[in-house]
């Protein structure tokens, strides 16, 4: 995040006293802000603490509970599942097509190839949550 940070207003700073905008800038912040939202929401998914409404599901007994918590679970891996399938489609294509990014020029593989990846880690950690659901025997 001080990376983000830095690198944002390196650029801010220079393009107010010289008018030049550094290119890359934008292309770097936004594969690290992206980088960090699927660090951030592997270790959610370890910890328990995604974004859910459990208002309800918490007034169940635990037997129900569990089975609600087991659906959104495997709701989310679907979701993340499918981000990794096109996610993979999408920087094979990069690869495969030559293409590069606006900025620096780089293969835009570069940057796409990391979403399906951290996709399977927080796909990973989701198995581990429903590994901890299906042992656990009381609420």
């Amino acid at each position: 995040m001080a990376m983000i940070c830095l690198i944002t207003l390196a650029n801010v700073v220079v393009r107010y006293f010289t008018d030049i905008s550094f290119a890359f800038t934008e292309e770097v912040s936004v594969f690290l802000l992206v980088f960090l939202t699927f660090i951030g929401a592997a270790k959610a998914f370890l910890d328990g603490n995604q974004i859910a409404v459990t208002y309800f599901v918490d007034k169940l007994s635990w037997p129900w509970r569990r089975r609600w918590l087991l659906f959104g679970l495997a709701m989310s891996a679907l979701m993340i599942g499918l981000l990794a399938w096109f996610g993979a489609r999408m920087a094979w294509d990069d690869f495969d097509l030559e293409v590069t990014s606006p900025g620096l020029g780089w293969p835009q593989w570069i940057y796409t190839a990391w979403l399906p990846l951290l996709s399977l880690l927080v796909l990973a950690r989701i198995a581990q949550g429903f590994a901890f659901l299906l042992s656990k025997r009381n609420g």
